[in-house]
């Protein structure tokens, strides 16, 4: 009969799979390499720590102590790191566990920076001292004495040094000469900056991982960075998945993008040659490049998606980026020189037939993954998306241009440059929408009014520059307010204030108000402080604003050019309207039919 091998306990299984960790990581692995790491009972292991190391490279650790592998790589790296940054160098001082407290803040301090492993719950490593240097924070303690805090610090446990020094010289090396542990820490850290370069070019998937397959999607990301400095920097910021079965579960049937992730799926059963797979790199890179999650502001994600798949396949073709793909992508030259805005605009008008199309998800799917948000914006803490998108694309089109790598679209270059200027504040629109129709009042000088400013010598008449009283005549706008109850007071408040102050500004003396829900209620001209002191607003009904469009273009009070402003929530049918018109809508919202007017989103 065979013996049946005893199972591996839950804590030596982690230990080993932490040392096992240790020894391939490409900063430990040349210490791990030469030391000799030890979890016997018979060692001289702290009985109430976790390990010790000892000046000639004995790492002992304690054979019955539980923990996570995540802790244990921390141990083995904080002994490690011990030997490395040449602690053991400094001759033994009157006061040995000071220097032994010191290099366990400094090491605590570097695995920090390094983010390996979990401390142990029972260490300490969050201290609030000057760290320079071993020596320097050394000096420190003997002047200002330990803090108890230090006690917690090693590995070996409260109030006890995880150095050791008092171990006898054994040879369990293959040259007589000790190891170079400094040199060996030093190839380390130049080994992980080859593998993180290796893997910001797509060789690596991780720093820790041996070799990856070039496949044609990784073959594509290389390209980017290595030749295409436009798209390279965002390239190198996102993970490519190429997994069959999580392509299926998520419907991409060709290529998709999580910009919140950083994650760029590319579906392996496409059967994308690599020039199409350059293609498509390419189209989920401009995706998040340009902002596309950010500037949904509440649109329909799929339709939004639609319209910035025609500018970006207009602007890849013209690029010569790759193959188009012949399988029905969106492609429509009558778009040429429309942002995706304006094909947003045009698709709502006929949203039966664009709801037929594709993208490179799939029929009837947006391959922006949206994870069900609202308005495809990340709400989570840390660095922001936006930004690393901006610079991203700022940066590469500096590059690109001062190394002349190509033919870029003008547009293209217009709306990356856009990306980093910020956005005009609708009150500043408005401003410049007024200035269009009202133009400064010519005044005269008349001596009909003595100029008060010579009151010094009140004896010579000066004359006074005054209004002349023609300019006036039918200097006004109307200005219809959706009363409905779907309407923020808020909102009406913030409107009403802003048009008030412009009119005064561009000496408007009258304008025509209308409010109107289900019903128009004309409340006649009204000067600018009546509008800005307090208007006693009518209806809160339903949304209906041809009629009182209608009355305004109809009535013989108000002059046939006379410009009108609509404040509403977008919730309204189509309008007719024969006359210059501009809209104040809220932030988020759209109006369901195409504006031949300016639109002036409230924030």
């Amino acid at each position: 009969m065979s013996r049946k091998t005893k199972p591996e306990d839950p804590a030596t299984k982690n230990a080993h799979a932490a040392i096992a960790f240790i020894s391939n990581h490409p900063i430990f692995s040349p210490l791990a390499a030469r030391a000799h790491i030890s979890r016997q009972e018979d060692n001289p292991y702290p009985p109430n720590g976790w390990a010790i190391v000892t000046h000639n490279g004995r790492i002992y650790l304690h054979p019955k102590r539980r923990g996570e592998t995540s802790e244990w790589i921390y141990v083995l790296a904080h002994c490690l790191l011990h030997l490395g940054l040449g602690h053991f160098k400094v001759k033994q001082q009157e006061r040995q566990h000071y220097w032994n407290a010191a290099c366990d803040v400094y090491v605590a301090r570097f695995l920090h920076d390094l983010k390996i492993g979990t401390p142990p719950a029972d260490m300490e490593t969050r201290f609030e001292l000057p760290v320079k240097d071993e020596q320097q924070l050394y000096t420190y303690l003997l002047e200002r004495g330990l803090p108890p805090s230090l006690n917690f610090a090693g590995t070996a446990g409260p109030s006890a040094s995880d150095m050791d020094y008092t171990e006898k010289k054994t040879s369990f090396y293959y040259y007589d000469k000790d190891p170079d542990w400094e040199a060996y820490l030093a190839k380390g850290l130049a080994n992980a900056v080859t593998k993180a370069v290796s893997v910001a070019g797509g060789h690596l998937d991780s720093i820790t991982s041996e070799s990856a397959s070039l496949t044609a999607a990784v073959r594509a990301k290389r390209w980017f960075i290595d030749h295409y400095p436009l798209l390279g920097a965002l390239a190198a910021g996102f993970k490519i998945v190429e997994d069959a079965q999580i392509c299926q579960r998520l419907d991409i049937s060709i290529a998709a993008i999580n910009i919140l992730d950083r994650i760029i799926y590319m579906n392996p059963a496409a059967g994308l040659t690599d020039d199409e797979t350059l293609f498509v790199m390419a189209h989920e890179l401009l995706h998040a490049g340009l902002q596309h999650h950010e500037r949904c502001m509440g649109r329909d994600h799929y339709l939004w998606n639609i319209a910035c798949d025609y500018v970006i396949n207009l602007w890849l073709v013209e690029m010569k980026i790759g193959e188009y793909p012949r399988v029905g992508l969106m492609l429509d030259p009558e778009l040429r020189g429309l942002n995706a805005e304006s094909i947003y605009d045009r698709m709502v008008a006929d949203i039966r037939v664009y709801r037929k199309l594709a993208t490179l998800r799939g029929n009837g799917l947006g391959d922006i993954l949206d994870q069900g948000s609202s308005g495809l914006r990340d709400n989570r803490e840390g660095q922001s998306l936006d930004d690393f998108c901006r610079n991203a694309m700022q940066q590469g089109l500096i590059y690109h241009e001062e190394q002349s790598r190509g033919y870029l679209p003008s547009g293209l270059v217009e709306e990356i440059r856009a990306l980093g200027q910020p956005p005009i504040k609708w009150d500043v629109e408005l401003a410049r929408w007024f200035d269009q129709y009202f133009t400064p009042l010519e005044k005269k000088r008349t001596y009909s009014r003595v100029s008060r400013r010579q009151s010094s010598t009140p004896d010579i008449p000066r004359p006074q520059w005054v209004d002349s009283g023609s300019a006036e005549d039918g200097r006004t706008f109307g200005v219809i307010l959706d009363t409905s109850g779907s309407m923020d007071k808020k909102l009406l408040a913030k409107c009403l204030g802003a048009i008030a102050s412009y009119a005064a500004a561009r000496d408007v003396p009258l304008a025509r108000i209308i409010f109107c829900d289900a019903a128009p209620y004309d409340a006649g001209y009204m000067s600018p402080d009546l509008i800005s002191d307090r208007v006693q607003v009518k209806g809160r009904g339903g949304t209906i604003l041809q009629p009182a469009i209608d009355l305004l273009e109809h009535a013989e009070d108000f002059p046939k050019n006379g410009p009108i402003l609509i404040i509403t929530d977008g919730e309204c049918d189509r309008l007719r309207i024969k006359r210059d018109h501009a809209y104040l809508l809220p932030k988020g919202k759209h109006l369901p039919f195409y504006p031949k007017g300016p639109v002036f989103r409230i924030d």
